[in-house]
Formats: C-alpha cells, sequence, structure tokens
C-alpha cells in the first residue's frame, strides 16, 4: 500500500493521475469536491477515524495477496496480486499547506510505515500567514497546541511571554482570545488566521486586548510578536534557524553580570544548583520569590521559561528591570509581599523561594504543578520549610552548599569562604 500525501492548495500536476487510480482519499470536505464520485472517500476531521479506514484497506489487500499466493498459477501469470489491478493499493491524503510541518504525516509514517508514505507539499499555511505580514519567520518559536487541552493552551502563552516571536497552531477557536488575555500588559501584536482551510477563512491584525475581547472560527493560527527587535540575533559557530532553541552554554552567572548589593544577589553557586532542581524551559512558568536582584529569574528566562519575580522592595525592583534587560529576557515584576501578592498569579510549574519563612513556601508548595527550591540560611528554618514542603506532599531532598572561591594573595591565590546557604528541593511525584 502507497499513502500519497498531497498539500493543497498546490501546483500538483499528478494530482488528477493520483486521484483516479485511487482506492481511498482522505481530506476535508471542501477538499473532496474534486473526487471522482466511484472513488470512496473519508473526512479527515479526527485523524484515529482516517487510519482506520487506511488500515482496513491495508489488510484487505494483505489478505488479497495471502489468498492469491494459495492459488495455482502458471510462469504467464502475475506474481503479485493487488486490490485494484493497478499495482499497490494506492491511498490519497489531500491536506492543507505543507503536512510534513505539524501535519498527518507525521501520524501516517507511525503508522505505516515512512517508506510507505509519499508527500507533494504546499506551501505551509504558516509561510502563507508570515508572507501576508511581510515578516520573516525563521527566529519564531512554533508551537502546537492541537489536543493539548488547558496544559497546552497555558504553556503556549508562556511560549508568548517568554520569546518576542511566536506562531501558535490551533483548532480551539477561544485559544487567541486565552492569548491575548494573558498578553495584555506586554508590549505585543497579534495576527490570527481563523477558519482555516475553510471558505471563510481570514487574518486579522489586532492588539492582545482586542483579541482577547473576540471568539474565533475553529482552527487558528496565532501569530504574536514584540514590535521592535525583532532581528536574529547574531551568534558564533552554528546557527539553528528553526526548531528548540539552544540552551545557554553558561549558568550561575557571575555575580557581576548583575546589577545588585552584595546582601541581596543570590550566589552564582546557589543558582546553578537551583537551576538544577527547577528545570526551566519553554512553556514553563517559574515564580520567583523574594527575588532581590532577579538573578534567578534572568537565568531562568534565559531558559526560554516565562518568569515572575516577586519582591517587596521597590528598588530591587528597578534592579530586576535593569538585570533582565540586559540579558535580554523578559520578566514580569510583582511588587507586593509573599503569600498575599501571590493570591491572583497563575500558577506555576516551578518556584524559587529566596526570601520569605515556611508560610511562604506552604504557600507555593501548594501550587507549584512540579517543584518547589528553597534557599535558607539558618538551621531552624531547614527544619520549618522542610515540614512546609512535605506537609504539600512532595518529595523533600536537600543539601548544604558552601563555596570557597580563588582570591589571590600577592603573587599566590587563597581561598575565600562563601556564605554557606541550604538548598532544599521539594518535587511532585
Amino acid at each position: 500500500m502507497i499513502v500519497n500525501v498531497v498539500g493543497i492548495p498546490g501546483d500538483h500536476p499528478q494530482l488528477p493521475e493520483l486521484l483516479d487510480q485511487a482506492d481511498l482519499v482522505v481530506g476535508a470536505l471542501p477538499h473532496l469536491a474534486a473526487v471522482p464520485n466511484d472513488v470512496p472517500v473519508v473526512e479527515l476531521g479526527p485523524v484515529e477515524d482516517a487510519l482506520e479506514a487506511i488500515e482496513k484497506l491495508r489488510l484487505d489487500e494483505v489478505a488479497m495477496t495471502i489468498a492469491a499466493e494459495k492459488m495455482p498459477r502458471t510462469e504467464a501469470e502475475p506474481t503479485e496480486v493487488i486490490s485494484t489491478g493497478k499495482g499497490q493499493a494506492q491511498v490519497v491524503v489531500l491536506a492543507s499547506g505543507d503536512p510534513t510541518f505539524f501535519g498527518v504525516v507525521r501520524a501516517l509514517s507511525d503508522r505505516f510505515g515512512r517508506s510507505s508514505v509519499r508527500v507533494w507539499p504546499a506551501a505551509s499555511t504558516l509561510s502563507q500567514m508570515f508572507g501576508q505580514l511581510g515578516m520573516s519567520w525563521d527566529d519564531a518559536i512554533v508551537i502546537n497546541a492541537n489536543g493539548g487541552g488547558p496544559e497546552g493552551s497555558r504553556r503556549a502563552l508562556n511560549a508568548c511571554l517568554a520569546y518576542p516571536k511566536v506562531a501558535v497552531i490551533s483548532t480551539d477557536g477561544d485559544l487567541p482570545g486565552r492569548i491575548g488575555g494573558g498578553l495584555k500588559h506586554r508590549d505585543r501584536m497579534m495576527a490570527v488566521a481563523s477558519g482555516v482551510g475553510t471558505p471563510d477563512e481570514q487574518v486579522v491584525e489586532l492588539s492582545p486586548a482586542a483579541a482577547g475581547a473576540q471568539r474565533f472560527a475553529p482552527t487558528t493560527v496565532t501569530v504574536v510578536w514584540r514590535p521592535v527587535g525583532l532581528g536574529v540575533a547574531p551568534v558564533a559557530g552554528v546557527h539553528v534557524a528553526a526548531g528548540a532553541p539552544r540552551t545557554p552554554h553558561i549558568w550561575g552567572l557571575a555575580d557581576e553580570e548583575f546589577a545588585h548589593e552584595d546582601a541581596t544577589i543570590t550566589p552564582a553557586e546557589v543558582r546553578a544548583i537551583a537551576l538544577g532542581r527547577l528545570g526551566p524551559g519553554p512553556g514553563d512558568l517559574v515564580w520567583d520569590i523574594g527575588s532581590g536582584e532577579g538573578s534567578v529569574a534572568v537565568e531562568c528566562g534565559r531558559f526560554g521559561a516565562a518568569v515572575l519575580a516577586v519582591e517587596p522592595d521597590r528598588a530591587a525592583c528597578v534592579r530586576i528591570e535593569t538585570n533582565a534587560s540586559a540579558h535580554s529576557v523578559e520578566v514580569d515584576i510583582v511588587t507586593g509581599r509573599a503569600p498575599a501578592a501571590l493570591a491572583e498569579l497563575p500558577d506555576p510549574d516551578a518556584v524559587f523561594v529566596g526570601g520569605g519563612g515556611p508560610e511562604v513556601v506552604a504557600a507555593c508548595a501548594a501550587r507549584a504543578r512540579r517543584c518547589v527550591v528553597v534557599a535558607v540560611s539558618t538551621v531552624d528554618q531547614v527544619t520549618a520549610c522542610r515540614a512546609a514542603l512535605t506537609s504539600a506532599g512532595l518529595a523533600v531532598d536537600g543539601v548544604l552548599q558552601q563555596a570557597s572561591g580563588l582570591a589571590g594573595l600577592g603573587s599566590g591565590e587563597r581561598l575565600a569562604t562563601a556564605r554557606p546557604t541550604f538548598l532544599l528541593w521539594g518535587e511532585r511525584s
């Protein structure tokens, strides 16, 4: 069996012949209008239904081949019996745009094997949309929110908060509005293609606030971008033009990389351990509680996470903004004191608590989806914070971090011991 996947619309001179020879055609209703009347068709709605129809054809072909092998034949007869008399059974799948890009090709190859699938792609919906916007998309993060439900929507919004240019694919007409509502405080613009692949398809460019007040026809592509600073940053070595962004090659940045006051910055060695437990990445939301100068918040942002920094001191909040700008990341700053300041915030994937007692730790542990990391300086705080993490059902572990850095002493070096810090972490199973 051969599965021929054809991107629509596109210049495919072989399409009439493929349809004429097809044993089965799968596609959206508008695409099926051009199929000859005598060819069986299956509407491409839920992918599993289409896969089952193709599987049935494949099994029928196998059964006929086995039966034919048991029949006596002469040398003049063909050695292969097939379902159509024209060769292997032929399936034609009509798909919008480039079906290799977040399209049906992945499911077909997984089910029937890559050697059974032939693809004739057209320009993808994304490339067409960016073309209408007059905008390049080699530096865009592309999120497929189909089938992810509320969790997929949440992570798509987090990616839009963390990156300057994001495209989100979804069949949910409400998702562009939810993204717009979550970006009202940001300097962003949006474009939404709705009703993609139907006669009612349209593209509108609007502000996040305007998008948040609308509902769009199902099957959408949403593009979110920051109006300034969109160029691809120059980098040394190989530049990955698309796909997953590269993780930072250095983390636990030196304290000197941040505008700070010595008493409030989280030391580099503590940050390095904390990042290993927080595991920030694209689609995550991280809280940095008692953020101080925002060093942990900034480092999480460099890994592609959306970050909320909670800090009561207004002067420190100014330094957080300065440090975020210096490292080209975006951090949402909440000026307030935990736990009261946490009430209206969206639930985080991970939390770093750099300031606050057991009450704050308990409030964070109750809402963290994945983990909470706590930095404390005294033994009595360790006991109380560990109890708060355990009471929230988290599996708790920890370490005493005590580093000694090199410091010049005449023509030699000495070891300068930094203040010891207890790091506790609780992880949700």
